[in-house]
């Protein structure tokens, strides 16, 4: 399994890859309708907090994986049965988030990540049975995610109490692996590969989003409550989720992935910022589900609450794009500081009688600037290209 070429032309997803985002989606709607029951039954924080601890799991393995096919496919039998162990934890995985919200029940999610991870570490030895030059990175790369999968099932034999602490330092291992592995030597990952894989699966939980908030809404109309609001609250929801997806591919991803000293050290953080856009996409989908409870008066949820989880998801998903998608770009000095404008305005809405078309105004107004910054710089750099 030698390393694939990171200059290799017309480098693309694969099928397979393809049904791995597919089958982890199923874990990104468990997680989304997890978190909107918390918000609907009042569990704000408790809800927040298990969501994000969910959607690491669910992410960092989606992630590592992904990094790993980029620099190492060779699409052989073993390999593909290796990545449908992983899918299967995935699936596993996803049957044990409703029970991690529920009453905190960790055994099956971590029963699932343990699945996919040690057979990542698996792929991570082989590589470094293939690839001599690199042994040494894939060593460290098995050695520290079999390591994390070990503290991770010793975790679940401490009580309760200590569970938080404990999975807060098994977090931070884990991010901490990639930076240790590969200060041993770079893979050979792809840039046109890694960002249309970040792009397919950012697509994917848009769609989720999308899904979730139309069938919440659907139930609610048939319930024939209070019409008004809720075609406000689809149109405003449409709004915001349009116009995340215009936001985040106005700008191409490869271009800041490019094997140059700058691309190294923004790596990371464009790789790792994308826990926020793809947490953010999949909550605003919950959020505008809980607000469609609320409007049908099926909660007692306070409406600024609600209105919060419909307003924050989309204000961190801008807020993150402007930081690793829009700001290295270096674009004009009137986009730079549209974005975290517009963020606070999407945010503010969370007061208003109906969050979801207040947010979706200014969000689309946003896209509507770049729109123009973009024309403009078209017919500039045209002009210069003429003389």
């Amino acid at each position: 399994m030698p390393g694939r070429d990171p200059g290799e032309p017309h480098r693309t997803a694969t099928s397979l890859e393809l049904l791995f985002d597919l089958c982890f989606v199923i874990a990104v709607a468990q997680a989304s309708g997890s978190l909107s029951t918390a918000v609907t039954g009042g569990h704000y924080i408790t809800g927040s907090v298990r969501f994000a601890l969910v959607f690491f799991t669910i992410w960092w393995a989606w992630m590592n994986f992904t990094w790993f096919a980029s620099a190492y496919d060779p699409d052989d039998v073993p390999y593909r049965l290796t990545v449908l162990v992983q899918i299967t934890g995935s699936l596993v995985l996803a049957a044990g988030v409703p029970r991690a919200f529920e009453d905190g029940d960790l055994r099956v999610i971590t029963l699932g990540y343990a699945v996919l991870r040690t057979a990542l570490a698996a792929l991570w030895l082989r590589a470094a049975r293939s690839d001599p030059g690199r042994r040494r990175t894939a060593l460290r790369f098995a050695a520290g995610v079999t390591g994390c999968q070990i503290g991770w099932l010793g975790m679940l034999l401490l009580p309760a109490t200590e569970q938080l602490p404990a999975i807060i330092v098994l977090i931070v291992a884990e991010v901490s692996v990639p930076m240790w592995a590969q200060s041993a030597g770079m893979t050979p990952w792809h840039p046109h590969h890694i960002a249309e894989r970040y792009e397919l699966f950012t697509l994917i939980v848009l769609g989720e989003s999308v899904a979730a908030a139309v069938a919440a809404i659907h139930s609610a109309l048939d319930r024939h409550h209070n019409a008004g609001a809720l075609y406000m609250l689809a149109a405003g929801g449409l709004l915001m989720v349009f116009a995340m997806w215009w936001l985040y591919f106005a700008r191409p991803a490869h271009t800041l992935l490019a094997t140059t000293h700058q691309a190294h050290r923004q790596r990371f953080t464009w790789a790792y910022g994308h826990y926020l856009i793809f947490a953010s996409a999949a909550a605003e989908g919950a959020g505008l589900a809980a607000y469609a409870q609320v409007i049908t008066r099926r909660t007692d949820v306070p409406s600024p609450a609600a209105g919060a989880a419909v307003t924050m998801p989309v204000a961190i998903f801008l807020i993150t794009v402007w930081a690793i998608h829009v700001r290295p770009h270096q674009r004009s000095d009137v986009e730079q500081h549209a974005f975290p404008a517009v963020a606070v305005a999407v945010l503010a809405a969370a007061l208003s009688p109906a969050p979801a078309l207040v947010a979706g105004l200014p969000a689309a107004a946003l896209v509507v600037v770049v729109t123009v910054v973009d024309r403009a710089d078209r017919t500039r750099h045209g002009d210069r290209m003429r003389h």
